[in-house]
């Protein structure tokens, strides 16, 4: 909602003097925040729950540890191919990039960021043997695909809307 309000209105870059790059950095760093509350909420559910005995199998932890070594490998290696503007809707701020990042870990996924946080969600989960973790994945996980559903045809035309203006010859921003 934030991200299309800007995209139409310019809120947060009027907000930064006109400075979209400031005003980007600030929805990230805000997005991030929100994110490590989030997380800490996460955590302190999962410690108030007893744990399952079911999901204290001895095979469990393994499948835990690679579910988190695998999602914070699509998170990181996503941020570091988008960078910071790419990662937290610098295209809704008129920052966008030059051509789509095709290699990995957008070879393995169209939402790296996405199915990777789920993906560390549910090994924390099941690392803590707790299932109201499970299901409070599987809400995470919902939430992501409503945002993508919302998200992924938006951005398409912005870039579409560049590709247009390009061949038209006009200056995009």
């Amino acid at each position: 909602t934030v991200a299309r309000q800007e995209y139409h209105g310019k809120t947060l870059t009027r907000l930064f003097n006109g400075n979209s790059q400031r005003a980007c950095y600030a929805l990230a760093l805000t997005i991030f925040s929100l994110g490590l509350f989030r997380d800490f909420l996460f955590e302190r559910a999962l410690r108030q729950q007893p744990p399952s005995p079911t999901l204290s199998q001895p095979f469990i932890p393994p499948i835990a540890y690679a579910l988190i070594v695998c999602g914070n490998t699509l998170v990181l290696s996503s941020t570091y191919a988008l960078g910071i503007t790419g990662t937290y809707l610098g295209d809704y701020f008129g920052i966008l990039m030059d051509e789509p990042v095709t290699s990995f870990p957008f070879n393995v996924t169209g939402a790296p960021m996405y199915y990777g946080s789920t993906m560390s969600f549910l090994g924390t989960a099941l690392l803590y043997g707790r299932p109201a973790g499970v299901l409070l994945t599987v809400e995470v996980l919902l939430v992501y695909l409503v945002a993508l559903s919302y998200e992924d045809p938006f951005t398409s035309e912005i870039y579409a809307k560049r590709e247009k203006e390009r061949k038209a010859g006009k200056k995009t921003e």
